[in-house]
């Protein structure tokens, strides 16, 4: 055995379940058939497969990895055989052995199984050589998906095997060699580790060292209420993975798909290379839609222990990131049509309209995007193709508005029209949502010294247990707003995710406060450790009294918070508490759609 009774009964936290069935040499499991022989196997796993009805020639293949105390078979109610089924792809289901770790959890933490040419990475590594000596297999459209240990382990696969797999999907899981010890899995886990982009990329590069062909696309899956592995796995993921890429760490697309948040990040030349999906309320999960059927096929997923239904089917949207729903062998290369249907071109605008467009695909449209000068106003997953648009967001005058229509295969096609807007007289209220790439939190002693970074995604407020005062850092792009726009009010919404203590009577009398800043604190808009006690434009500008539940709205801004509202850039907020605690006390508060900041003007 690999790993130690004591770690791998945490371990198996991160993806508990029933026990694995180990089945006997020959036999199927629920539909899954075993193959032996498939190489030296020096990580000792098994070998599952599905092959579906009349499997194209070159078809794609997707390796499955369950989380621990699962088996093969148990993620197949994750939906990947059903979309097999409807799409023609081929799928291996690794299974790991309670032999290698007794509760059956890859060993994403252990360097003889992590490494390339070694352990279970090779293993892996082999099973898909052997689809590709026994099937007719498309070498360059070969992809993983794994939840929990099994999505830590995609990230293994990503880094150690680039010429092998084109894309992975991670759904709850963390960055590669976030561990390599006992120890430090449980760090990983929870409450993650922090490191900067270059130096989690540079784990990458060097797991390859030399190569310099494609990389794989990353997708990243995570419920903002996981307390299994920490949500921050996925935004050191996304440092990660943008790093090897040479893209930056601020989302090119940010919108919501089934009402769950969504975010793009691409390269110099525009293409995706990572996507985060963060599902509201949903814990360590894997997001199934069973009311959802593939095209062509059966449901998506059985709900079950770890198997949640959140009317979002993440084997659906991962096949289509992989660029599978065009079908097996080549893939679709047809465009969608798309026509904007309302605003007219020519047609002068005011006030809150819709924007409304049509939309067809050889396979099927899964998405349109309608934006405003470029910048996307909202997106539509289903027909009418319809969102609101608040014409006061922008200055009177010209603009273009964009319908962009993709298909699942990453296809796309666009209409445009040019309205003019013309609003006269009254106030206008916008909200923004914070940018979730930028919020974080600092955390220092009362004097300002031992100042860092915190490592969690929801955002502190108050004294930690390490006797440090946490100020929360709020990012909004405020650009949007007419130059010359009088602003008339704002307040900041929050919304309470948990906490310690009661921060605001200790001492009696004590605030939140809200400080201001036109730009950013920093050199950048991320978190940085001098942002808190970085000056601000307006000090103390409002204040958020206490709760413990739901969301708050501060007070309205005084006219120094108001003149620091930026109508060219960012605007960011900072939190903190005017007086010093005497004892823990603090609150976490999320991030992202978690946090508004209202804006009237005239």
């Amino acid at each position: 055995m690999r790993t130690s009774t004591l770690v791998v009964a945490v371990l198996a936290l991160a993806g508990c379940g029933p026990g694995p069935v180990e089945v006997p040499l020959g036999q199927e499991a629920q539909g899954l058939t075993q193959v032996t022989g498939f190489g030296s196997n020096p990580g000792n796993l098994l070998m599952f497969t599905h092959v579906p009805p009349n499997l194209p020639a070159n078809a794609p293949l997707v390796v499955v990895l369950h989380g621990c105390t699962q088996s093969a078979s148990a993620m197949e109610s994750s939906g990947w055989s059903a979309a097999s089924d409807a799409q023609g792809f081929f799928v291996v289901y690794a299974q790991q052995q309670s032999s290698n770790n007794s509760s059956s959890c890859f060993n994403w933490f252990v360097s003889g199984d992590i490494a390339r040419g070694q352990g279970e990475a090779l293993s892996i590594k082999q099973m898909v050589d052997w689809v590709k000596a026994n099937y007719s297999i498309n070498a360059g459209r070969v992809y993983a998906t794994g939840f929990s240990a099994g999505a830590y382990f995609s990230s293994v696969l990503a880094a150690t095997y680039p010429d092998v797999f084109a894309a992975v999907a991670v759904n709850s899981g963390g960055p590669y060699l976030c561990a390599t010890t006992q120890t430090d899995a449980f760090s990983c886990m929870n409450p993650g580790v922090t490191k900067s982009a270059q130096a989690w990329g540079d784990l990458v590069r060097g797991a390859f060292s030399g190569y310099s062909g494609p990389r794989p696309r990353v997708a990243l899956w995570h419920g903002n209420q996981d307390f299994t592995v920490a949500i921050a796995n996925m935004t050191e993921s996304v440092k990660q993975w943008t790093n090897v890429f040479g893209a930056d760490q601020t989302a090119d697309v940010q919108d919501t798909v089934s009402g769950q948040a969504h975010a793009v990040y691409k390269d110099s030349s525009g293409n995706a290379v990572v996507e985060t999906y963060t599902i509201s309320g949903m814990g360590h999960a894997v997001p199934v839609d069973p009311q959802f059927s593939f095209p062509g096929g059966g449901p998506c997923g059985t709900t079950g222990q770890y198997f949640v239904d959140q009317n979002i089917c993440a084997a659906y949207l991962q096949e289509s990131f992989f660029g599978l729903l065009g079908g097996g062998g080549g893939g679709d290369t047809t465009p969608p049509t798309v026509s904007l249907t309302a605003p007219a071109n020519g047609a002068t605008v005011s006030g809150t309209i819709t924007l409304s467009a049509t939309a067809s695909d050889n396979v099927g449209v899964s998405r349109v995007e309608l934006s405003v000068d470029g910048s996307v106003v909202g997106t539509s997953t289903a027909p009418p193709y319809q969102v609101s648009w608040n014409t006061a967001s922008v200055g009177n005058g010209g603009h273009t508005v964009t319908a962009k229509a993709f298909d699942a295969a990453g296809n796309s096609a666009s209409s445009s029209s040019s309205v003019t807007v013309s609003n006269a007289g009254g106030t206008t209220t916008v909200s923004f949502s914070s940018i979730a790439g930028d919020d974080g939190y600092v955390k220092a002693f009362s004097d300002g010294t031992g100042a860092a970074v915190g490592a969690f995604t929801t955002l502190a407020v108050g004294r930690g247990t390490d006797g440090k005062l946490n100020r929360a850092i709020y990012s909004f792009d405020t650009s949007s707003l007419p130059d010359g726009a009088s602003i008339v009010s704002a307040t900041l919404t929050v919304t309470w995710s948990s906490g310690s203590g009661s921060p605001w009577s200790d001492p009696a009398g004590n605030s939140m406060v809200a400080d201001v800043k036109a730009g950013v604190f920093g050199a950048a808009a991320t978190t940085e450790v001098g942002d808190w006690s970085a000056a601000a434009d307006a000090s103390a500008a409002a204040s958020i009294a206490a709760f413990s539940s739901g969301t708050k709205t501060s007070s309205g801004f005084g006219a120094a918070g108001l003149s620091a509202v930026n109508r060219t850039g960012k605007t960011q907020v900072r939190l903190r508490f005017s007086q010093n605690q005497g004892a823990t006390a603090y609150v976490f508060l999320t991030e992202g759609n978690g946090a508004t900041l209202t804006v009237t003007y005239q």
